[in-house]
């Protein structure tokens, strides 16, 4: 579950917003947040509601006001990498579980899939990765080493 979410939500706001400026590992981290706040759970719940997301964006948005404007923009990075983090977990799909507390308890679903629908995601995942990696030179020591201190991406010009 972790190579879906985390390549996915990088791809998906890197091709939506297409800036530079954004902190892809706060975005990959956000796109677990759900999976992560309801694992004690042990089933889908507050962490894969539309509230969760839409509170978590008002906190960073109340917190930061007044504040640097990139700390705003690097703490923006976490509601934007929950909301992702709802679309690829499908969360959606289950209104109880996504309009929670609006249609009342939030039921019992599965946190994860079954095993192979996993296995896809996951190498669906792994291809996103290699992707990431190929397009924005990851695979280079410098694009790497600024990813990883600053979680920006920077695209090589064409050839």
């Amino acid at each position: 579950m972790l190579l879906w979410y985390t390549a996915l939500s990088v791809l998906v706001v890197a091709g939506v917003f297409r800036s530079s400026g954004l902190d892809y590992r706060v975005i990959a981290l956000g796109a677990m947040v759900p999976l992560l706040v309801d694992v004690p759970l042990g089933h889908r719940a507050v962490g894969h509601s539309l509230v969760f997301a839409v509170a978590l964006l008002v906190v960073v948005m109340t917190l930061t006001a007044g504040r640097s404007r990139l700390l705003r923009r690097r703490l923006l990075c976490l509601p934007i990498g929950v909301f992702v983090g709802l679309v690829l977990s499908g969360a959606f799909t289950q209104d109880q579980v996504f309009l929670w507390p609006f249609l009342g308890s939030a039921g019992h679903h599965g946190l994860v899939p079954v095993w192979w629908a996993v296995l896809i995601e996951e190498l669906v995942g792994l291809v996103g990765w290699w992707w990431i990696v190929g397009q924005y030179d990851l695979y280079l020591e410098a694009p790497r080493r600024e990813f990883l201190r600053t979680g920006r991406l920077h695209e090589s010009p064409p050839a």
